[in-house]
C-alpha cells in the first residue's frame, strides 16, 4: 500500500467508524495525514509493552472506552473525548481494562514499540481500509 497520500477536505471522518473496521487489537491504521504526522485509530484491550519513544512526542486521544497510560512514576487514565501526550523519550504502556477505542498523532515512520521491537509491532504506514483521501 502506498505510503504516499494526498489528503483532500472534501469529506470528514468518522474516527469511531473507522476503528471499527479494524479487526485486530493493537494494530493501528492511519486515517490522515499532515504535514510529515499521521492520525492513526486502533483498537485495545489488555496492556502493551513498555517502550518509549527518544525522538518524538507521542498524543493518545481516546474515542471510546477508557485508556490507561502506564508510566515509571504513576499512571494516567484518559476517558473517551480526553487526550494526553507522553513526553519524548518517556517509557510508558498502553492498557485497556475492556475495549477502548483510540487515536494516536504521531509522526510518520514512527513504530508502535518504539526500540523495543517484539511480536506487537504494528507496519508503521498502513491505511485503514475504506479511507480513501488521495486525489
Amino acid at each position: 500500500m502506498s505510503t504516499s497520500h494526498q489528503q483532500h477536505a472534501s469529506f470528514a471522518v468518522n474516527l469511531a467508524q473507522k476503528a471499527s473496521l479494524i479487526e485486530q487489537q493493537w494494530s493501528p491504521r492511519v486515517v490522515a495525514e499532515m504535514n510529515d504526522y499521521q492520525f492513526k485509530v486502533v483498537r485495545i484491550e489488555g496492556e502493551f509493552i513498555w517502550h518509549s519513544h527518544p525522538e518524538t512526542d507521542e498524543a493518545f486521544l481516546v474515542l471510546e472506552g477508557t485508556l490507561r497510560i502506564d508510566l515509571r512514576d504513576g499512571c494516567v487514565h484518559v476517558s473517551a473525548g480526553e487526550l494526553y501526550v507522553v513526553p519524548r523519550g518517556v517509557e510508558h504502556r498502553t492498557a485497556a481494562d475492556g475495549e477502548a477505542k483510540v487515536m494516536m498523532i504521531e509522526p510518520r515512520g514512527i513504530l508502535n514499540t518504539g526500540h523495543e521491537g517484539g511480536e506487537r509491532t504494528a507496519v508503521s504506514d498502513l491505511w485503514i481500509e475504506g479511507t480513501s483521501l488521495r486525489p
